[in-house]
Parts: C-alpha cells; sequence; structure tokens
C-alpha cells in the first residue's frame, strides 16, 4: 500500500515557523546522533575489549575517510538543495528527476570510492605518518570500511531527499534499527568471534546496508514528487547540473576541511598513540556537539531553500535568525556541559588510562567551549546554499578555515617555543570567527541580490499581463 505523505512531511512555508523547526530539527539531531553512534560504538567496544592501540587505529582513519567520501557526500546537499526549491516552487516534474538522477549518482560514487579507498588507504595513512604500532591496523579497517560506500551513499541521498519533502523521522527510524544491529555486530564480531577492528568495521558494513535498504524502500512505496520507479532511474543533464552546481563546492568545501584536519591529525600523530588515543576519544565525544548543530544547518538550508523556490523572501529570513539562534544556545549548552563532564565522558572510551584522558581534555577545552561558533558559521553556510550561493561560501570557508590553518601549522606551529598541542588546537576558534564573519557579510549581499531578481521578475510578469 503507498504510504501517506502528509502525515510525515511539514510545511515549510506555511504554518508557525518556530514550531516547525523544531519539529524539523529534533528527529533530524537524533539522526545524526545514531550515525554518529556507529564510530563510537566501533571506539568504545575496541576501547574496552582490544585496547588503546586500537582505538588510536579506528581514530587515525576518520580525517582520511572524510576526505575521500566528502566530496560524494557534498552532492547530497545539492540533491536537496534542487528538491527543496522544486517542491517550493510546486515543479514535481523537476523534483522527480532530481530523485532519479541522485540514486544512479549515488551508486556510481559508491563505486568509485569503494575502489579508491581500498586501494590507496594505507599510502595515506604512511604520509600521516600514522606510528607503525597502528598503521596496520588503521589499513586494515579503512579497507573494510571502504567495501560499503554504496549502501552509505544510497543512504545519505535518499535521507536528503526525504529531508528536503520535509520528513525528517523515517530516516531516524533506519537508523534506529541499523544501530541497534550495528552494537549488537559489534559486539558479537569482537567479543564471541575475537576479532578486532575488522570486526567493528564489517558491523558497520552490514548496518549501513539495513539503512539502505529500508530508505529505498520507502521511496519505492511513497507517493509524491519524490517516488522513486526503477525504469525511471536516469541522469538527466539539467538537474545533474543544479546539483553539482550546489554539491560540488559543498563537496569541495568538505574536502579541503578533510585535508588541513589530515595535516592536523598528521602533527597529533607525532605525538605518540598516546595523544592519538586522546584526541580520538574527544574528537568522538564532539562530534555530538556537531551533529546536533548541524541538523539545525540542515534544517536552515532545506526551510530556506522550499521558500526561495516559493518566493518567501520574508519568511526565509526569519528562518535564518531562528536557526542562528538556535545553533547558538545549542553549541554553548552542549559544548559547555561536553567540557564540564569531559572526564567522565573520556573514560568511557579510554577507561584508567589518565595520560590519553589528559590529552582528550586539552583538546576539549579549545574546541568544546567556542563551538557555538562554529555552529553558527556552518549555518550560515546552509542558508546561502538554500538562496542559491554556493561557490562564495565555499571560498571564503576554504581560505579561512584550511589554508588559515595549513599556513599556521608550517609557520608559527613550527617555532619551538609554539610546538605544542595547545597552539595547534587554538587554530580552531580562531578560524571560526574569521569566517562567520566574512560570511555574514555574503549573507546581507545575497540577501539584497535574491530580492532585487524577485521584484525583477514580479515587474516583468506585471508588464506582460498588461
Amino acid at each position: 500500500m503507498p504510504q501517506k505523505q502528509k502525515t510525515n512531511n511539514i510545511d515549510m512555508v506555511n504554518g508557525p515557523l518556530f514550531g516547525n523547526i523544531i519539529r524539523y530539527a529534533i528527529p533530524l539531531m537524533l539522526t545524526g546522533v545514531l550515525q554518529l553512534l556507529f564510530n563510537a560504538a566501533d571506539l568504545v567496544v575496541v576501547g574496552r575489549y582490544c585496547g588503546r592501540l586500537s582505538i588510536a587505529a579506528v581514530g587515525a582513519t576518520g580525517a582520511i575517510i572524510n576526505l575521500i567520501i566528502n566530496l560524494f557526500i557534498g552532492l547530497s546537499v545539492g540533491v536537496g538543495v534542487t528538491v527543496a526549491v522544486s517542491l517550493g516552487a510546486q515543479d514535481d516534474d523537476r523534483c522527480s528527476r532530481a530523485v532519479h538522477t541522485a540514486m544512479p549518482v549515488a551508486v556510481i560514487g559508491g563505486a568509485v570510492l569503494t575502489v579508491v579507498g581500498v586501494l590507496i588507504s594505507r599510502t595515506l595513512l604512511s604520509w600521516m605518518q600514522t606510528p607503525d604500532d597502528v598503521i596496520g591496523l588503521s589499513a586494515l579497517y579503512m579497507r573494510i570500511y571502504f567495501c560499503g560506500m554504496i549502501p552509505s551513499l544510497v543512504f545519505n541521498y535518499g535521507a536528503a531527499i526525504l529531508r528536503a519533502a520535509g520528513d525528517t523521522k523515517h530516516p531516524l527510524y533506519y537508523l534506529v534499527t541499523a544501530g541497534i544491529i550495528n552494537v549488537v555486530l559489534n559486539l558479537f564480531f569482537v567479543i564471541v568471534l575475537k576479532r578486532n577492528v575488522d570486526g567493528v568495521a564489517l558491523a558497520t558494513i552490514l548496518s549501513q546496508c539495513v539503512s539502505a535498504f529500508l530508505i529505498v524502500r520507502f521511496l519505492l512505496r511513497t507517493e509524491g514528487a519524490y517516488k522513486l520507479v526503477f525504469r525511471k532511474m536516469h541522469i538527466y543533464g539539467s538537474e545533474l547540473k543544479q546539483i553539482v552546481k550546489i554539491g560540488l563546492p559543498a563537496g569541495i568545501q568538505s574536502s579541503m576541511f578533510s585535508i588541513s584536519n589530515v595535516i592536523i591529525q598528521s602533527s597529533i600523530n607525532s605525538f605518540g598513540s598516546v595523544a592519538m588515543a586522546g584526541n580520538s576519544a574527544a574528537a568522538n565525544i564532539e562530534g555530538f556537539t556537531f551533529i546536533a548543530m548541524n541538523a539545525i544547518h540542515q534544517t536552515g538550508m532545506n526551510f530556506v531553500g522550499q521558500n526561495v523556490g516559493a518566493q518567501r523572501l520574508d519568511r526565509a529570513r526569519r528562518v535564518t535568525k531562528d536557526v542562528m539562534f538556535d545553533v547558538f544556545v545549542t553549541g554553548l549548552v552542549l559544548g559547555g556541559l561536553s567540557y564540564l563532564f569531559s572526564h567522565q565522558l573520556l573514560s568511557i572510551y579510554i577507561p584508567g588510562d589518565a595520560s590519553a584522558i589528559a590529552y582528550g581534555r586539552l583538546r576539549m577545552k579549545y574546541l568544546c567551549l567556542p563551538y557555538f561558533l562554529d555552529g553558527m558559521m556552518d549555518v550560515m553556510t546552509g542558508v546561502l546554499r538554500g538562496l542559491g550561493s554556493s561557490l562564495l561560501p565555499m571560498i571564503i570557508t576554504v581560505f579561512n578555515i584550511c589554508v588559515f590553518r595549513v599556513v599556521w601549522i608550517y609557520t608559527i606551529w613550527q617555532i619551538p617555543r609554539f610546538h605544542n598541542l595547545d597552539m595547534l588546537y587554538i587554530t580552531y576558534p580562531i578560524s571560526w570567527i574569521l569566517t562567520l564573519s566574512l560570511l555574514l557579510i555574503c549573507y546581507f549581499i545575497t540577501m539584497r541580490r535574491k530580492s532585487r531578481e524577485f521584484k525583477n521578475a514580479e515587474t516583468r510578469l506585471a508588464e506582460s499581463d498588461l
């Protein structure tokens, strides 16, 4: 039986704005938390049952994995914005073409990532100066992990389509199911079968297959413009162009972030496996705050996108104000609580290892307390993408985040008295402040330009009616 569309979809163009934003964002936050729990479960299980080297090995892979996959994950941003604008404009044909373009791109992209990831994982780990006692386990984890790229991208693209349509609940339901399977399989492979990082990587792949199957099944059964029909799957040129226009800069931006993070991770690696373990655990804890802020980022992007499609620029402005306030409060509260309870949280990952915990708390001091700045920066980037501007935010962000951090590491950080982790981590809040300032200027300029476009379009329409 076809599933009813309206009961799960939030109207982004009409109705009370604040309530709809909260209803949209909360399931999205919970979905992101579950995705992060995939990796957290890996870290907790290997940390408790396999030792410090295993948790360092899994943690060392994060920056490289993101570097390789973020270009294609970025395209899902383009999918979401294209679908959102089409739905806001009530252009069902364009929405359908976007959906049937997105899924083949996900499969092709996943296949490419699998081949690339399997072939170059160990080489990249060597370039990152991964210690000899860690690199073997890290390479094993990565090669298995990359075998799950097709279901991973299919789920991400499918979730982007549903969220653009106002449905954040079904991706949450599917990740609840997959998350439970992931945790059970982690424990089974590591405790019962006595596997190491290979076991947790395989558990992640199998759970991703479940979430991809569930979301594809829903798209096949649903009603509306975003219904998936296998025989209609085709890469449509105009829709691909729009997806790439928005998504490629987003993917490049994420990949450039990852390049700077790879360099930072390489610098951390030089302090040894104890620092790596503390840094990995802290980064995973911070991820929960990031996920909550990222949910607000996606909320702002899709709400703005649909309202731009409906030519409701006044409502898009109100969306921007609301989501900026929401992310400020969320980042301030969750980041502060993470640091306040940092010792207890880190002990879950690395119990009894005082040195590793101390390294983790050092990172959290510099990142968790001002984390709201990162959230505001990401939300403003999402709003600009919803307005149809993706290239300029990419340029601003890449220069002020990536270039700044890399230059800092190869100049100031090389000075002997500054060559410590404090001076490495402080690059994060400094770069957030620089980027946010310029993005705000970009937002006001883009809003004025978009307002002129709408007024000119109204004038032409009025003249044609005379």
